[in-house]
């Protein structure tokens, strides 16, 4: 894959991100944000916070490529845990992922084509070490959103709220 590639991927991912939650997360009542469903992401409000997690993991990680202008060292401060539940409350949660969608996006748009092959090195939350091309962690992060926001679909139709919000094609 090409930086358009990965510039297109980002940016639907925020568009997406951006409709799932002005249409459908932003109406949810509290009752609903926490409601327990028998999936291992336990409600809409863990699959929320674990995609959040997941993203500032990885950007976490990117930094230690390269000194990027659009990921401050100050943001990165806190060690966050895969499993953490974050978020006091909705309107937290819509904040905090506008910041990192908008972050996410002007990294890759801060890349050059030779940074997708670049050798990205890391150790995981279990110790186990990793060293994978940057353009591999980008898709993975990518494919790790769309499957968690499939899930998020799935809990809303349980809770008997229609929605469909991730086709791709209206965005390449």
């Amino acid at each position: 894959m090409c930086k358009n590639d990965f510039q297109l991927i980002a940016k639907y991912n925020k568009e997406v991100n951006k409709k799932m939650n002005n249409k459908y997360i932003k109406t949810l009542s509290e009752e609903e944000w926490n409601k327990q469903f028998s999936g291992y992401y336990k409600s809409i409000h863990e699959l929320c916070s674990h995609i959040f997690v997941g993203d500032y993991v990885w950007l976490n990680r990117f930094r230690s490529l390269n000194t990027f202008k659009n990921l401050s060292k100050n943001y990165f401060d806190k060690n966050i845990g895969f499993n953490e539940v974050l978020f006091e409350n909705i309107p937290e949660y819509l904040t905090r992922r506008i910041e990192l969608d908008n972050m996410l996006v002007s990294f890759i748009d801060e890349l050059d084509e030779n940074d997708f092959g670049k050798e990205l090195k890391w150790t995981n939350s279990k110790g186990i070490s990793f060293e994978k091309k940057l353009g591999v962690c980008l898709t993975h992060l990518s494919y790790h959103q769309t499957h968690h926001r499939g899930m998020i679909s799935l809990y809303l139709e349980f809770l008997e709220k229609e929605n469909d919000y991730s086709n791709f094609y209206p965005y390449g």
